[in-house]
């Protein structure tokens, strides 16, 4: 044994500091898992994959043989409701099966979107799924012509009363639908449209390194080191950044055109208005609710994120600080890098303290291998948590780095992921949460965390660096998001007008930051090109707002919870696993809460400038 250690000693002494801290840096944070994807398929070369391709092919043209041009028909004949039904459930059950494949394929790709082998895989899934699903397009279009009176009739008994929540959402889309042969023509040609884009996007940014004395990294770690103790290595971390965005902008500037342009051709021919008209209306939201949103954001802009950085600045004895100094941890606190096995048994013991069925199902998550933790190269950046399907279980994907930030993140993506389970038996097509309440469940994961974190804290440094950790994610998640939902605005309303230049979306891009972080941030050079790594912009235009969304609601939650408590976990279970059944005012009812007040949003808001005030007090 003792030989072995002379080794490894030997080994490190030969290594780069860099290479050796982070060597520690991995040994403390433990043993990391890696996601077992066997549960959908056992490998991307198995013939059950294969069967699953085949069997979803013969079926999509059996049932298009089968119902085609006769559902006028069906649904004015005697059993109507019955017939109907069993027509959804057979679409039903072969949406599951395709969601398998396709996540699967998605699951696989995002492990490593630079290795050529797992690109062709997940490229070839796409091309085989666009041919397949092209079959089933008929079915919502046929379904949405049907007679109003008609369809009502029928789906007002048993057993097509099940699935009248997603007849209903359908419906919503009937003013914006094309031609059969249209439809088909969009479809057909996204593959080598928005999803080619969006994967050239993916496949660019996985690729990127970012030179820090003289080490490459990708752009989780590169990102991560804006959050550390050293100004010098934060400084070095922005320029890095911002060198390799600036020598990769004229592909980003392509990207961004193409794709709203694209968007804005879809818009016209679907006689959508707004250029968020179309995310509000798979949201479930009304667009006045979402206006009502963004003006109180954008009001209380002085009295959240300008007064907050004042008092960060304050506290690095400036008067301004530089942008890669935002999220800088607080002078004179120790930090640490949290090793995995506590950060996961503070999110479990944080949601066990409020519902022992909340934290069992979330240990699954450990127990089972449905997380994927550490930074790869090739890996997806960010995090996230995919549902798969309903006969499956949802996968959650982290870059953890030890950082608290990073316990906040998985403690968010659990929220996700313990949504998701709940809300599956409601079926392939009723199971998804509009994007806006689809928020809630990892925003109230993640507050039940920091509360538990905070109640734990008895010291006053580490506890004011607590609070404005917080605040500093609070403000993140509303404040920033707001603000990037505004860029967005920005961005595809000006290309109405003509493409826009690499200068044109830096200019727009400082413009909505200034407006939003305020004067106590120097948005130096090099910030304007950090636009270009928010996939967001790229995946799901306009998505960004149901963050800030999630956040103000679950504010107004939380504190109908800590004031009334008795029945509110029930409530919140019923909420959870509605899915995609109920709109977002009847599953707030029962809380007594409603999104279409515009006072509602300054209950979210005051909480925020509520932990701001403390921390002047702490001061």
């Amino acid at each position: 044994m003792a030989n072995f250690r002379a080794l490894d000693v030997l080994n490190r002494a030969s290594r780069s500091p860099a290479e050796a801290l982070r060597n520690d840096v991995d040994a403390a944070l433990g043993d990391l898992p890696e996601w077992n994807l066997a549960d959908l398929y056992p490998a991307m070369d198995s013939p059950l994959y294969k069967a699953d391709l085949d069997r979803s092919e013969e079926e999509a043209k059996a049932f298009a043989k089968a119902y085609r041009g006769r559902l006028a028909e069906m649904a004015a004949g005697p059993d109507a409701s019955a017939a109907l039904h069993a027509a959804i459930v057979r679409y039903e059950a072969l949406d599951d099966v395709l969601g398998r494949i396709v996540s699967y394929a998605g699951l696989i790709y995002a492990g490593d979107t630079t290795d050529p082998i797992r690109a062709k895989f997940y490229g070839d899934a796409q091309d085989r799924l666009t041919a397949i699903s092209t079959e089933l397009l008929f079915f919502t279009l046929e379904l949405n012509r049907i007679d109003d009176a008609l369809l009502d009739k029928a789906a007002a008994t048993a057993p097509l009363a099940h699935y009248r929540p997603w007849l209903e959402d359908i419906r919503r889309e009937k003013p914006h639908q094309l031609s059969d042969e249209l439809e088909q023509l969009f479809h057909e040609k996204s593959a080598t449209g928005r999803a080619a884009w969006n994967r050239l996007f993916d496949e660019t940014m996985s690729a990127l390194r970012f030179t820090i004395d003289g080490e490459e990294l990708t752009l989780e770690p590169t990102l991560n080191k804006l959050q550390d103790a050293d100004g010098t290595v934060r400084r070095k971390a922005a320029e890095a950044l911002s060198a390799t965005f600036k020598e990769n902008l004229r592909v980003f500037t392509l990207i961004t055109n193409t794709l709203a342009k694209d968007k804005e051709i879809s818009d016209r021919w679907r006689k959508f208005g707004d250029v968020a008209e179309s995310r509000h209306l798979s949201n479930s939201v009304e667009p006045e609710v979402v206006d009502a949103l963004v003006a109180a954001v954008t009001e209380a802009y002085p009295r959240l994120s300008h007064r907050y950085y004042k008092l960060k600045a304050k506290w690095f004895g400036r008067d301004a600080l530089d942008f890669w100094d935002r999220n800088a941890p607080l002078p004179d606190v120790e930090q640490r890098v949290i090793p995995w096995d506590e950060a996961r048994d503070t999110v479990l013991s944080a949601y066990g303290a409020f519902s022992p069925k909340m934290a069992d199902v979330a240990k699954r998550f450990f127990d089972e291998r449905w997380i994927d933790a550490p930074t790869r190269p090739g890996k997806a950046p960010g995090a996230f948590a995919h549902p798969t399907v309903p006969s499956a279980h949802p996968y959650v994907l982290v870059n953890y780095l030890g950082k608290t930030r990073d316990v906040m993140t998985l403690a968010h993506e659990l929220g996700h992921g313990v949504h998701q389970v709940m809300a599956a038996p409601n079926g392939a097509l009723m199971a998804p949460t509009p994007l806006t309440l689809a928020e809630t469940a990892s925003v109230f994961g993640e507050m039940l965390t920091f509360r538990s974190l905070l109640d734990a804290t008895t010291d006053s440094k580490a506890r004011k660096a607590m609070l404005a950790g917080k605040v500093e994610d609070m403000i993140n998640t509303v404040v920033r998001q707001i603000a990037f939902y505004g860029f967005e605005r920005k961005v595809h309303l000006r290309r109405r007008e003509g493409e826009l230049t690499a200068e044109d979306l830096g200019a727009l891009w400082l413009e909505v930051q200034a407006e939003s972080l305020g004067p106590a941030i120097r948005l130096g050079s090099g910030y304007e090109t950090f636009w270009t790594y928010i996939p967001h912009f790229i995946h799901s235009p306009f998505y960004v707002y149901a963050y800030a969304f999630g956040d103000c609601l679950v504010n107004s939650l939380y504190g109908v919870y800590e004031t009334a408590a008795d029945g509110f976990v029930e409530r919140y279970f019923e909420m959870l696993s509605a899915g995609g059944t109920k709109h977002h005012s009847e599953l707030l009812a029962p809380f007594g809460l409603d999104a279409r007040d515009p006072a509602f949003w300054g209950i979210g808001l005051s909480l925020i400038e509520r932990m701001i005030t403390e921390l002047e007090a702490l001061d």
